[in-house]
């Protein structure tokens, strides 16, 4: 039995620029068939790679790509955050604390805050290869946030194959265990 709005769980869907993202309908819908209500954020990059209005209309609330105005409805509070498809750009930039836009600025804040964080990237090799992306995301286990990345996970696809990969994005991988780390807490 579902439960009543009062009682719903929020989920900020964070979405980044990358391959998946016009496929993030999925993640909603997942969610929202468990129950949450969902409240989708994108980067000023992955605007162009949705479709704003649908997602809209499925969420029943606006997709946030920047700050509100002053007298703007505010965004329900989150309980959870999931950011997938996330880049590799925005795992450097979140790991180090960099807030330049209005989905990193929320999202570090919401980490300091201990809301229960999710990372589903979607890079490939290379970046995955890189010192500073493995970097990253041990920074980012250290504060407590699910990168998953590795064996039984997202596992990187090689460079130029990315369409390749889109289709077997495990979008359920990220909110099962976005269920699981709240149990957890």
């Amino acid at each position: 039995m579902p439960e009543s709005v009062s009682e719903q769980k929020t989920l900020y869907v964070v979405v980044c620029a990358a391959g998946p993202a016009s496929e993030v309908g999925t993640l909603v819908g997942l969610a929202q068939d468990r129950g949450w209500t969902v409240q989708i954020m994108a980067t000023p990059a992955a605007v162009s790679f949705i479709d704003v209005e649908a997602l809209g209309k499925q969420t029943g609330r606006p997709v946030r790509s920047q700050h509100r105005a002053p007298g703007d409805p505010r965004s329900p509070k989150a309980d959870a955050i999931v950011i997938a498809p996330a880049t590799f750009n925005t795992i450097n930039k979140l790991a180090n604390g960099i807030a330049d836009n209005y989905v990193l600025d929320v999202v570090n804040e919401a980490v300091g805050m201990g809301i229960p964080t999710i990372i589903l990237p979607f890079v490939n090799s290379a970046y995955a290869n890189r010192i500073s992306f493995n970097t990253s995301v041990e920074k980012l286990r250290i504060e407590g946030i699910d990168v998953l990345i590795g064996p039984g996970k997202f596992e990187p696809h090689e460079s130029g194959f990315g369409s390749n990969a889109i289709e077997e994005f495990p979008w359920e991988l990220a909110l099962d265990r976005t269920v699981n780390f709240n149990a957890e807490k």
